[in-house]
């Protein structure tokens, strides 16, 4: 059995097409809400999408390899961005900076597990709960 994963031309397609698209979206929220809120906003709302989308597909079968592929590794991992939150905690005045380090982590588990309850929701079969 072939790996979904591995890094095949098709596979790499759909991460380079799924990153272009959650960069523009990234850059948008970044020219609407300009900074800490930016970052926060994308983190967050990115962390419900991944809770949502990768439980469904645990749950249901219903994301096939290449779409979830598309859209977690591709779209939402451009879309969220890590590396602008680092680099805007360190810049924070301290007080700030621990607020937002605190709070960005936070925000970002709760808004996952309300992906995941969202996606129960959808589909509250019996017996599809996924425990990790």
């Amino acid at each position: 059995m072939a790996d979904s994963r591995a890094a095949t031309p098709v596979v790499l397609a759909l991460v380079a097409v799924g990153g272009a698209v959650g960069a523009t979206a990234r850059y948008a929220v970044g020219g609407a809400l300009p900074g800490l809120w930016g970052t926060l906003t994308a983190n967050v709302s990115g962390s419900f999408l991944l809770g949502l989308l990768l439980y469904e597909a645990l749950r249901t079968d219903r994301l096939g390899d290449r779409t979830r592929t598309l859209l977690t590794t591709g779209v939402l991992s451009s879309y969220t961005t890590y590396s602008t939150f680092v680099v805007e905690t360190v810049q924070a005045a301290p007080a700030v900076g621990a607020t937002y380090l605190v709070g960005s982590y936070a925000l970002g588990v709760a808004a996952a597990l309300a992906g995941r309850a969202v996606a129960a929701r959808l589909d509250p079969r019996e017996g599809r709960e996924v425990w990790a």
